[in-house]
């Protein structure tokens, strides 16, 4: 396995990461043809899960929206495949924050924050692009790969510009920092385990919520700042913080978890086809004979 990684790595993701960005979106118009056209790569649960959310929405829009997304997918991919040897000058040609003042007014307060956002546009230039701009010192919680030597690439991949991974089995000992921090989280994964997570209503569907931010907010007063990757055009891309929750411990159970996830879904709602709908999200059902919700709020 070990062989494979290598080989895999260095014989085709950094050949591949070292070429130009028009030789790129050549590939990705060939990835296209053969992803969506060709082995039809997780077509059910794509045309499922844009079905279901748009249910207001005729067929060929639900097709329309699903030929989008197969081609941001794959502009995705060997985007995300160029952040391993990209520059951080192209960086920061390519990803602009456009309004770092939002967050550094906290920072000037003594105030270290969460960031929260979902799988929407280029979440990987995203990660190499943000410290820079920013007085915080971001650090991302994720879930460490199986893979411990993927697991380091991806690590070093996405920190060469200043972010700090941390794991989520180490979320706990990242809030007892010293340093004013910004943690960043991923709110629209479909949590592991439905018995510790907060159930509402996302995308016209019942839907299991990761309810990190929101308890680390109120565990430690961080206020709650939830931010939008905008695509420009093919390979650029700008972020925008849009709204903040100031004292987290003013609101009441679930409404941090809430507002986050009214927020990504506008941003969805107004251009569906840069979120990720090839993740199986709604994979769980709400238990019918327990109160899930209510055993957060005790």
């Amino acid at each position: 396995m070990g062989i494979l990684n290598i080989l895999l790595y260095y014989g085709l993701l950094i050949p591949v990461s070292l070429l130009p960005f028009p030789v790129l979106y050549l590939l990705s118009d060939g990835l296209y043809v053969i992803v969506y056209k060709g082995i039809g790569y997780r077509r059910k649960v794509v045309f499922k899960n844009i079905s279901n959310s748009f249910p207001e929405k005729s067929h060929e829009e639900h097709l329309k929206i699903e030929r989008a997304f197969y081609r941001h997918l794959c502009d995705l991919v060997v985007e995300s495949i160029k952040v391993f040897s990209i520059s951080q000058q192209e960086v920061e040609q390519r990803f602009k924050v456009l309004n770092p003042e939002f967050i550094d007014r906290f920072y000037d307060k003594g105030q270290s924050v969460i960031i929260a956002g979902g799988h929407y546009n280029n979440w990987e230039l995203f990660a190499v692009a943000i410290d820079g701009p920013m007085k915080h010192k971001a650090r991302a919680l994720y879930k460490a790969f199986k893979n411990k030597w993927l697991d380091e690439k991806m690590q070093v991949s996405r920190g060469k510009y200043g972010l700090e991974m941390i794991s989520t089995k180490e979320a706990k000992a990242v809030f007892q920092k010293e340093d004013l921090q910004a943690i960043i989280f991923g709110v629209d994964q479909s949590p592991s385990r439905i018995n510790n997570c907060y159930w509402g209503t996302f995308l016209n569907q019942d839907t299991p919520m990761i309810f990190g931010a929101e308890k680390y907010a109120k565990e430690y007063n961080y206020p709650v700042l939830y931010g939008r990757i905008n695509k420009i055009k093919r390979g650029h891309y700008s972020w925008e913080f849009t709204e903040s929750i100031e004292e987290p411990n003013q609101t009441g159970y679930g409404e941090i978890t809430q507002r986050i996830h009214s927020l990504l879904e506008q941003d969805i709602i107004a251009n569906p086809e840069f979120w990720l709908w090839s993740h199986k999200r709604w994979k769980h059902t709400r238990p019918q004979l327990s109160s899930i919700n209510d055993s957060f709020s005790n």
